[in-house]
């Protein structure tokens, strides 16, 4: 089996909100995802899966409308931000959040998260994902960039939860064998949309 993990597209700034922060993508984040159709489009996707959070969402529908695929929502693979009523963009963060901002830079989560629990509904969400999948199936997984962190820090023996500075629309591939053993076969695909990032 192969998991295909795919971080989300740009989404908009949400300063406040009543309830939880659900922000829609940006124009942007619209064109990203919309290359991910023809960057996927060498693998056999039999699975589509995301976070039930709009911007994981609607970075799935091209993939989905393409492939004629459901997708099938996981509540245990949204970001560790779930429940906030605002939502500040990565690279807005410096200026609006900056003690958050530093924590994520240096690897950790910031104050507020609950790293375990975080960590125990992303392992059993995922766990869900390969045990309700067919061995020779190859699952899109449309989730968050700590999401895709936690997996990998696990998988890989890392030291601090937020190593990798995952892209909008990245793809970070992860094998699974029939006996479970798990590898990590890539990590941050970017090459389909070099021209967009942010640097």
């Amino acid at each position: 089996m192969q998991l295909l993990l795919i971080r989300h597209a740009l989404p908009q700034l949400v300063t406040a909100s009543d309830g939880r922060a659900d922000p829609a993508l940006t124009e942007e984040g619209h064109a990203q995802a919309k290359r991910l159709p023809a960057a996927l489009a060498p693998y056999r996707i039999a699975r589509i899966v995301s976070s039930p959070q709009r911007r994981a969402l609607e970075t799935a529908a091209p993939v989905a409308d393409a492939l004629n695929l459901p997708v099938t929502e996981y509540v245990g693979l949204a970001e560790y931000d779930y429940d906030l009523d605002h939502y500040i963009p990565f690279h807005e963060a410096e200026a609006l959040a900056p003690d958050a901002f530093a924590r994520i830079r240096a690897g950790e989560f910031p104050k507020s998260v609950d790293a375990d629990a975080f960590r125990a509904r992303v392992f059993d969400s995922l766990g869900r994902v390969v045990d309700e999948s067919a061995p020779e199936d190859t699952v899109a997984v449309f989730a968050h960039g700590g999401v895709i962190n936690v997996f990998l820090q696990d998988l890989l023996g890392l030291d601090r939860p937020l190593v990798f500075p995952i892209e909008y629309v990245s793809v970070t591939r992860v094998l699974v064998s029939r006996s479970g053993e798990r590898r990590v076969a890539s990590v941050n695909e970017t090459g389909h949309v070099r021209d967009m990032l942010r640097r």
